[in-house]
């Protein structure tokens, strides 16, 4: 374990995980590391759960994150009815239940927001920070494992912090980290990344022998999503991305290296970074989020050249393949703090390519990625925002239909606004491309209507879009009662979308 814990000062300090939960008391602000879920911590939570159910103790805690964990945390506590409020993002359905019957308040972020909001006070202190970890250097510093997040500025200002020192991470991962924390504001200075690969900050999270309050050993391993098979729509949606792309190289708008690219999470995500692989494009850099299954494919094919991202996020196949080769990605691969994998400077200034998912579209652009209905929370809005807003192109991709095809993906009106027209350049479903730069409303509308929806759903959009003109003499025309009730008419009471 002397490779793991260097200082022997802190062999003191190590302590059974229910040892160490039982630091955590009612009504305390706990953040933990993770990102979408990779290296969050789960054998204290795990503990927590237990203690509260044995002593069927009540203990509410408010649990800040960098973007969703595993179910050894999020689930467990939800379960354990230990969470009061979470931020900034979840993708568990424990918890997911558990807001939508209003059990816990939720407040959904943009992901480069969430460490500001921490260092400048506006969530309150942090009590304790859980943190996993591949080791701890002989300063007291935190070697991260497969994910950073928002856990350089946790641990920075926790008053506390647990330590989980995760075995089944591999010491190789010392090394890929690059942690850099800006200063508040006036203080704040341009951030000197001009290409992903560049190197600003520390491979490691600054914290101090003092901070650390208690170390837990475990094995636990990451409980990573599986992901969908390709099947032929989203086949279909990344061909219609990947011709778009080479359009653009023809008219003279990017080259065939492109610039860097940002991908979303999920599978159909995961399905159009695969296409690329299939494609004609070179010497592809990416400065994103997550590290999924296809990407790390593309790096093993020489596709992906570089990829900067904030976690790795692979599939049960892809942890195992990213394990066995980690000594030739931690050379090809940086993890940066969310607040500047996802910061608008770097990626304004790097012409990031974003590629993003949407729940829903709406004829004039509109994007809603976080809530079914308007009212229920599926999993949050994530990093999209921050690159949609900022992005060289921002690029949204969803199946034209839901619901094995009852429900348009495509309506008049989207039930939740999460990303605007002003926002929105391209929309892509298997149907095909709206490309919506230059164009105002009622063409946007057009546009969509006929390239992006589905044949069994066209005529009645271009029925609602014609009235609506009839009816309307505005810039964006709506028959207002119609449109918000239209979600209604092709969802049963009760029934939610799934990705």
């Amino acid at each position: 374990m002397s490779n793991r814990i260097r200082n022997k000062k802190l062999l003191k300090r190590v302590c059974s995980a229910k040892e160490a939960a039982m630091l955590i008391k009612d009504n305390m602000n706990v953040a933990a590391s993770g990102f979408t879920p990779s290296g969050y911590p789960k054998a204290v939570p795990l503990a927590l759960a237990e203690i509260c159910k044995e002593n069927k103790e009540k203990i509410k805690i408010n649990l800040y994150t960098g973007a969703s964990v595993g179910d050894e945390l999020d689930g467990s506590w939800a379960r354990a009815d230990i969470i009061k409020k979470r931020l900034p993002y979840q993708t568990n359905e424990s918890l997911r239940d558990h807001t939508n019957k209003g059990r816990c308040e939720f407040l959904d972020m943009h992901l480069s927001h969430v460490p500001n909001y921490v260092k400048l006070g506006f969530l309150g202190k942090i009590d304790i920070a859980i943190i996993e970890a591949v080791a701890i250097t002989k300063e007291g510093h935190i070697i991260p494992s497969t994910s950073i997040g928002a856990s350089p500025t946790y641990v920075k200002m926790a008053d506390k912090v647990i330590v989980e020192i995760n075995t089944s991470q591999p010491l190789e991962l010392e090394g890929m980290a690059d942690i850099c924390i800006p200063q508040n504001p006036p203080y704040k200075r341009p951030l000197p990344i001009v290409l992903p690969n560049d190197r600003i900050g520390t491979d490691y999270i600054p914290c101090g022998l003092d901070k650390i309050a208690a170390i837990v050993i475990t094995d636990i391993e990451d409980n990573v999503r599986s992901l969908s098979p390709i099947d032929e729509t989203s086949e279909k949606i990344s061909e219609n991305l990947i011709n778009f792309l080479k359009k653009e190289v023809e008219l003279g708008r990017l080259t065939n290296e492109l610039l860097p690219l940002q991908s979303g999470v999920g599978s159909v995500a995961n399905a159009v970074l695969a296409g690329l692989g299939k494609s004609e494009f070179e010497n592809l850099v990416c400065y994103t989020e997550v590290i999924q299954d296809s990407m790390l494919d593309l790096i093993d094919t020489n596709k992906v050249l570089f990829a900067s991202g904030t976690a790795i996020t692979p599939s049960i196949e892809g942890l195992k393949k990213f394990k066995e080769n980690i000594k030739t990605y931690r050379d090809r691969i940086i993890l940066r703090p969310q607040e500047i994998s996802n910061h608008p400077e770097i990626i304004r200034r790097l012409g990031v390519i974003a590629m993003n998912t949407a729940i829903e579209a709406d004829i004039y652009g509109n994007v809603n990625s976080t809530n079914i209905m308007g009212s229920r929370m599926m999993n949050g809005i994530g990093g999209s925002g921050d690159f949609t807003r900022n992005a060289y192109l921002s690029i949204f991709t969803t199946s034209s239909t839901a619901k094995n095809g009852e429900i348009s993906s495509i309506v008049p009106m989207v039930s939740h606004h999460d990303h605007t027209e002003h926002d929105v350049m391209v929309i892509i479903t298997e149907q095909g491309v709206a490309d919506l730069r230059g164009l105002s409303p009622k063409e946007r509308a057009e546009k969509i209507i006929n390239n992006c929806a589905h044949p069994d759903f066209k005529p009645m959009l271009l029925d609602y879009f014609s009235r609506a003109k009839e009816k309307s003499y505005g810039h964006t025309p709506h028959i207002l009662g119609e449109a918000l009730s239209w979600h209604e008419r092709f969802m049963e009471k009760g029934t939610m979308i799934v990705e």
